[in-house]
């Protein structure tokens, strides 16, 4: 859903902020809190509420 929102933003032409996302949805990931679905695939990450995880992504831009 987040990179669907990226390509939302691009597609109306709002290149910085679409160009902000992923990198910053990566760090969040490689950060290792993450939501239910990633933490059962990722060896060792901690499980985190949706909002927690937005927040890190947020964070991470």
């Amino acid at each position: 859903m987040v990179l669907s929102g990226a390509m939302l933003l691009e597609h109306l032409g709002w290149l910085e902020a679409a160009g902000l996302i992923a990198p910053a949805l990566s760090r969040a990931i490689q950060a290792g809190q993450v939501t239910y679905d990633l933490a059962r695939q990722i060896p060792g990450a901690k499980e985190v509420p949706c909002s927690v995880f937005a927040q890190r992504v947020v964070e991470m831009m």
